[in-house]
């Protein structure tokens, strides 16, 4: 398992994390919609809007799972904040981050992933990603991720909502 990367610009980008006032607050319909939204689309079990701060990844929203948090390090969320394009996983035990990773080998497993960077938009810097989780791999069509980015792109108006 490779861990995931910590930014160069790290003080940086939780500054601006906490801007947005809104890591550990209350569900809020706005976001859940989208999650929802997420998984009758793509058929998921699972959805996320995931702020990550300094050492764990928090679910602003969540769908399909109970936890509210996780590590950090093991989290595909924080390999999907440095990408600056969608980061897809189709099989995860394909993929040499996330082969032996504890969420690919749980029962049931993580073995699709679909996450995209949320920015905060004074800053434009990363402070959570939007996702999709399945427990079987799966292809992303281009209709897929015209429809995966419209809705991550909603994510990233709600978050920065003042």
């Amino acid at each position: 398992m490779i861990t995931a990367p910590i930014p160069s610009n790290e003080k940086e980008r939780l500054c601006a994390l906490n801007d947005l006032k809104i890591l550990d607050t209350a569900n809020e319909e706005r976001f859940d919609i989208l999650t929802q939204e997420a998984l009758e689309r793509f058929s998921v079990p699972i959805s996320t809007i995931t702020l990550i701060d300094t050492d764990r990844e928090w679910f602003k929203s969540v769908q399909g799972m109970t936890t509210k948090q996780g590590p950090r390090n093991i989290s595909f969320c924080g390999h999907a904040l440095m990408s600056e394009v969608v980061m897809i996983v189709e099989d995860t035990l394909l993929d040499k981050r996330f082969a032996d990773n504890p969420m690919v080998t749980a029962d049931p497993p993580i073995r699709f992933y679909a996450g995209k960077s949320l920015y905060h938009y004074a800053t434009k810097l990363p402070v959570g990603v939007f996702c999709i989780k399945d427990h079987k791999p799966r292809a992303f069509s281009i209709e897929d991720m015209g429809d995966f980015l419209d809705i991550a792109r909603r994510a990233e108006e709600e978050i920065n909502k003042k």
